[in-house]
């Protein structure tokens, strides 16, 4: 005699406990997803503030002014080296122009010492030296005015260089404490980095409101300085 066992009643799904977790599963993929958009955004305004930053300037806020015009419609910027021949040649031409333009332009130099030249670094070093005494100007005429005496030599002449910036009147312990100063170096390639980012090649360079110049002539640059400010 056979026994039929009783049929098992079949359990129902569970649909309450499956969508739940599918639920949740998805959620979390929002939510992961959300959290790298989030991180894609924060890291790209970050390269933007800092491409910003590292932008090239033709001038900044530490910038030695020689000359100050009551207004900023103006701006002649001059990347140069004291150990520049050219620069040298230069010189009394700025200088007619900052007297002719006193008024009307700002005239800011900036430096860019040039390796092959044994003693442009200490040169720039020295006029920012002296700017941290409040005698940039002085001493920036004073390395042109004495080139020939320092100039071309293969030997370090920073005694000389010392002795140029002890014919201002500077407090030389603070003069040579400045020069020793790390930052004081930092500060002369700061502009000569930016130099380089902005296309300048040789010196002198001159940049008048932000746009670099090709001259020929002081009467050239005299009609440039004109033409911005009858702008």
């Amino acid at each position: 005699m056979s026994t039929t066992m009783p049929k098992q009643p079949r359990r129902k799904p569970q649909p309450t406990r499956r969508l739940s977790a599918r639920f949740w599963a998805n959620t979390i993929v929002i939510a992961l997803a959300f959290i790298v958009v989030i991180v894609i955004v924060l890291v790209g305004r970050a390269q933007s503030a800092s491409k910003q930053d590292a932008a090239p300037a033709v001038v900044r806020a530490d910038s030695r002014i020689l000359q100050k015009a009551p207004t900023d419609k103006v701006t002649v910027v001059e990347f140069l080296d004291f150990e520049c021949e050219a620069c040298g040649a230069a010189y009394p031409v700025v200088e007619q122009l900052r007297e002719q333009y006193k008024d009307r332009v700002t005239f800011i130099a900036r430096y860019f010492p040039i390796p092959s030249h044994k003693n442009a670094m200490n040169a720039a070093m020295a006029a920012e030296a002296a700017g941290r005494q409040g005698k940039f100007t002085e001493m920036y005429s004073k390395l042109f005015q004495t080139q020939t005496q320092w100039a071309e030599r293969q030997d370090d002449q920073s005694t000389v260089l010392r002795s140029v910036a002890e014919s201002l009147g500077l407090d030389m312990r603070q003069y040579d404490k400045d020069i020793a100063d790390p930052t004081l170096r930092i500060r002369v390639m700061k502009d000569q980095t930016d130099g380089v980012q902005l296309g300048v090649a040789g010196t002198p360079t001159f940049f008048l409101n932000g746009e670099k110049l090709t001259l020929t002539s002081t009467e050239q640059f005299a009609a440039e300085l004109e033409k911005a400010w009858r702008r």
